[in-house]
């Protein structure tokens, strides 16, 4: 899952600067956190009747009517709004800008990019020479221009990016999606002609996962007829495709079970810089549990922990993330969880049973890794320490041992991968943070090089702020960290306006990250930007996220009550100021504290939500998300799914505070369900509310940087009209 304008560091790119104060989070904190499971805030009550199934019929006539009309009352409401306009000039001017940073893709010397303009609303496709993109104004050529084809077409097509062939890479499936639904079309493109291939591979439209075994020849696994699509829409079947070959003659190489509900079983090839390949198979069994299977000669299960993936190959070496401690058959000796460890390729092929690692990189009680990649002869890893980003360069040696570098990146960045080369030793980091905007730093793990090559202008004036990284005490005495963004001269009384955000879950990491619509809608107006490090996350490892899963998920939801406290105690804002936003994982959240604290909030901003948590498993892909809430099928599963669940926690006699909803209709993630009914029900209980629901953007906030900056300035217009008695730039001294 995810979420729009957070860091995700286990995969993801850049973040930045902070002033840190106050004490952080040590492990101990970690492991008092895990104790006795608390007492549930909320116990569940008599279940009310659910009289709004019939707006899961997401695109029936009455349903869209229902919409249509939700969508006109707010936009009433919000678009007429003085601010609305120039805030949406606002956004749109910094999403659009030219002055943002070409994020690289990076391979054979040539660097691609995806870009999105004014003139080019759905986005083009270019290239240029890595020594042309480390000057000042590159000379691109366009490869592929996403209006066009969408014209040609009649399709609104969103890029989703490639699957390109290596080590040639200039065999590319392009991924497009429908309007940003997670389904996609794949057509195969020669990057060097920039045409598509005659008579090349074509996925029609479907969730799928596609991985080159060679360069006439694909590992596919999508919807292939009945019985190849689990329970939670993702395909279980692998086929082997080649040229020439009609696509429904591919021949099967891996079928797992319709009860499989994690993300689908996924071919993956790995090929390294000396030309070893590997050929796997990802069996996920549920949302953390993976089976992994050699495909040699059949698929050979590997005896591998549940709770651990293959992320990459190095010199013949598989490189494995532990996220449960693993005792390796044969051995003695326990590999503590959130480690990196190598498998020799070779002696897996052989014995895939008696499996033998090398310990990479081991967790520390204050740092975890988070992310790496590999060069042709090195790898690149990412850890947080404390929440602050490191990185560091790890060599193989003769001898199977492995040494590390540290990189000398500069303190207080979140550091993220880029993109790497596998055809020589470079390779980009990105940089950046709340106040910092990101920045490109070239490396060369060969000769240890390591310099900025580009940075990003400025894009809203932070000369008047600053950042703390300060924590707060939760129900159950674990110590969480959170980031302050604020005004240098900000008054300690209680009056400013403050938006808190946060995640809590799937063990994805929230870090400093530069936001110019965040700067330029909110901080510009004087007001305060909070993110909280709350419990479910992996900015402490696997036990942060293993700490909220579940039933024990309302220490997640306590954690960020806490630092809401905190930030009342500190007269830094007051309940009168004080607004949370979320998305996805993160509007269920919202949507907790909108039942459980009603008084504490006075906005509360709720995007592509999960809201009716009694009946997930059975809308849109909620049944891949079990391993992590829980299953209604559980008994005491069930009755905590009941005492949090926002939807059916909501109560007539209650004071709400109104409530901005969004999301989309094309979202085959989350889906626009859980919204709907949880509007629907404000609505019968004579609750104000303000609901919008885009056709576009998939699980996100919109299908182009247009759609985007339109939701942008409703949600700050929408807590400018809550949190703020006049709604203007602040003045500096």
């Amino acid at each position: 899952m995810i979420l729009e304008g957070v860091c995700i560091l286990k995969n993801s790119l850049t973040r930045s600067a902070v002033c840190v104060v106050g004490k952080l989070i040590t492990l101990a904190a970690v492991v008092y956190g895990m104790g006795a499971i608390p007492a549930v805030a909320q116990q569940a009550s008599a279940e009310q009747p659910d009289n709004y199934t019939w707006l899961e019929d997401i695109r029936g006539e009455r349903q869209m009517a229902w919409v249509k009309a939700e969508n006109a009352r707010t936009a009433a409401v919000l678009e007429k709004d003085s601010h609305f306009a120039p805030l949406e000039a606002a956004a749109l001017k910094v999403l659009e800008s030219p002055d943002r940073l070409p994020d690289p893709e990076f391979r054979n010397g040539v660097v691609n990019n995806t870009w999105r303009d004014a003139e080019h609303v759905r986005g083009i496709l270019r290239r240029t020479t890595l020594k042309d993109y480390l000057t000042a104004e590159p000379k691109w050529e366009t490869v592929l221009d996403y209006d066009a084809l969408s014209k040609v077409d009649n399709q609104s097509w969103v890029a989703k990016g490639l699957t390109c062939l290596h080590p040639g890479d200039e065999l590319c499936l392009v991924e497009l999606s429908a309007g940003g639904e997670d389904a996609q079309t794949l057509r195969e493109m020669d990057l060097k002609t920039g045409k598509f291939v005659e008579g090349g591979f074509v996925l029609p439209r479907g969730k799928q996962t596609v991985a080159w075994a060679d360069k006439d020849t694909l590992l596919i696994a999508r919807d292939w007829g009945p019985g190849t699509m689990s329970e939670a829409g993702y395909p279980i079947t692998i086929r082997r495709w080649k040229r020439g070959q009609p696509l429904e003659s591919a021949e099967e190489v891996f079928h797992g079970d319709t009860k499989d509900n994690g993300y689908g079983d996924n071919p993956r090839v790995f090929i390294d810089g000396q030309g070893h390949r590997a050929m796997l198979a990802e069996r996920n069994l549920s949302t953390f549990a993976h089976e992994t299977y050699l495909l040699r000669g059949g698929a050979k299960k590997l005896a591998l922990p549940l709770k651990s993936s293959v992320e990459g190959m190095l010199d013949g070496q598989l490189l494995v993330t532990l996220d449960e401690d693993w005792t390796p058959e044969g051995q003695h000796n326990k590999i503590a969880q959130g480690s990196v460890v190598a498998l020799d390729l070779a002696s897996v092929e052989k014995d895939p049973v008696r499996l033998k690692p090398t310990v990479v990189f081991a967790p520390t009680a204050q740092e975890f890794e988070q992310w790496f990649v590999t060069t042709k002869n090195h790898m690149i890893l990412g850890t947080l320490e404390h929440v602050q980003g490191r990185a560091y360069e790890y060599t193989l040696g003769s001898g199977g041992n492995w040494t590390r570098k540290r990189l000398p990146v500069p303190d207080n960045l979140t550091i993220d991968a880029a993109t790497a080369s596998r055809t020589d030793d470079r390779f980009f980091l990105g940089l950046d943070g709340f106040l910092t905007p990101p920045s490109l730093w070239l490396g060369d793990a060969g000769d240890l090089s390591f310099a900025v090559a580009k940075s990003q202008k400025p894009q809203f004036d932070a000369s008047a702020d600053v950042v703390e990284q300060l924590e707060a005490v939760s129900k159950d005495g674990t110590k969480v960290p959170y980031f302050v963004v604020h005004r240098k001269d900000m008054r300690y009384d209680g009056s400013n306006p403050t938006l808190l955000t946060a995640y809590g879950g799937f063990q994805i990491s929230n870090t400093p990250y530069y936001s110019p619509v965040t700067g330029k809608l909110w901080l510009e107006y004087g007001g305060v930007y909070v993110l909280a490090n709350i419990r479910g996350g992996g900015e402490f490892g696997p036990a942060w996220h293993e700490a909220g899963l579940k039933t024990h998920r309302q220490r997640i939801y306590d954690d960020f009550y806490a630092v809401a406290q905190d930030l009342v105690t500190r007269k830094i804002t007051s309940a009168r100021r004080l607004g949370i936003r979320g998305g996805s994982n993160g509007g269920l959240l919202m949507g907790v504290e909108f039942n459980q604290h009603p008084e504490m909030w006075n906005a509360v901003v709720i995007q592509v939500p999960l809201l009716d948590m009694l009946a997930f498993e059975h809308l849109s892909a909620g049944a891949s998300w079990v391993g992590e809430y829980g299953s209604v099928s559980v008994p005491e599963e069930r009755v905590f799914l009941a005492s949090i669940s926002p939807y059916n926690q909501l109560k007539p006699d209650v004071n709400y505070p109104e409530p901005l909803i969004f999301t989309t209709t094309k979202d085959d993630r989350v889906g626009p369900v859980h919204a709907r009914k949880f509007a629907a029900r404000l609505e019968e209980f004579h609750k104000p509310f303000f609901y919008d629901e885009i056709t576009e953007g998939g699980h996100g906030a919109g299908a182009d940087k247009k759609q985007e900056a339109r939701t942008d300035a409703e949600y700050f217009t929408y807590l400018m009209m809550k949190l703020m008695d006049s709604a203007g730039p602040a003045q500096g001294n």
